[in-house]
């Protein structure tokens, strides 16, 4: 950015999977756009302050940004922590409703007259699985983004009603061109599920490039935890903004 953007941000209401009405906060660029959208998938720690600061500083780089409280079901406006805490112990959300969910945001920024046509998807941890599989069962974004994306690969065992296929054998199904970026002191995923994962998107010919950190674990981007790694994040977050760059500009 060559100058400082002004924005404005507003809650919104979406129809969630089955109709049902969750909130997802908007940050968008002044001016008349159009802008490419960008839609967040949040972490297991929920709706949080990272992912509504996040969703502005997409704005401050000239996207249109919508982050959907997933856990609207659960707790809605109440405290994020107390809120997540209460998924985490319920087992996480059903995958599907998670597609139902972004679905809502994903149709929201299209039928957005200063978009420009282009939406991609952002997602960490559990969000960058989210936003994998989204990206697999569905044909209407135009760029993914995982961040450590756990349990990508899963065992049989791991398999319930919630998670009933592992993500990596959706991979066939994947609809646009993915960014990965992971920690190799991380376990979940560990460098050789993401080996795994990588191999899998060669195998059926995928558009994917993978970026791998010494010197960090899960969470690389966490400014408020003790996993932040500041020098790491620098550089990831310019690959994601080049690869956002590259793939939501208007042809």
């Amino acid at each position: 950015m060559a100058f400082y953007r002004g924005m404005t941000a507003e809650n919104v209401t979406l129809k969630g999977d089955k109709g049902f009405e969750i909130v997802a906060y908007v940050a968008k660029p002044e001016g008349k756009g159009p802008f490419p959208g960008v839609v967040l998938i949040h972490h297991l720690p929920g709706w949080s302050e990272f992912y509504i600061e996040t969703t502005r500083r997409f704005a401050h780089h000239g996207y249109m940004a919508i982050c959907a409280n997933l856990y609207e079901r659960e707790g809605g406006q109440n405290n994020p922590d107390d809120v997540a805490a209460k998924v985490r112990a319920d087992g996480g959300i059903a995958d599907a409703q998670m597609v139902g969910d972004t679905e809502a945001a994903v149709k929201w920024m299209r039928a957005q007259a200063d978009c420009n046509g282009k939406v991609g998807l952002f997602g960490s941890c559990s969000g960058g699985r989210h936003a994998f599989i989204y990206a697999c069962q569905k044909k209407d974004v135009d760029a993914c983004v995982e961040l450590w994306g756990g349990r990508v690969v899963m065992g049989k065992e791991e398999l319930n009603a919630k998670t009933p296929v592992a993500p990596i054998d959706m991979t066939k199904d994947l609809s646009c061109p993915l960014l990965g970026l992971f920690g190799n002191d991380d376990r979940a995923p560990s460098p050789e599920q993401v080996n795994q994962h990588e191999a899998e998107l060669k195998k059926h010919g995928k558009t994917a490039e993978f970026h791998r950190y010494d010197g960090a674990g899960h969470g690389i981007f966490y400014w408020h935890r003790p996993l932040y790694r500041p020098e790491q994040a620098m550089d990831g977050w310019s690959k994601v903004f080049a690869f956002f760059g590259k793939h939501l500009a208007k042809k």
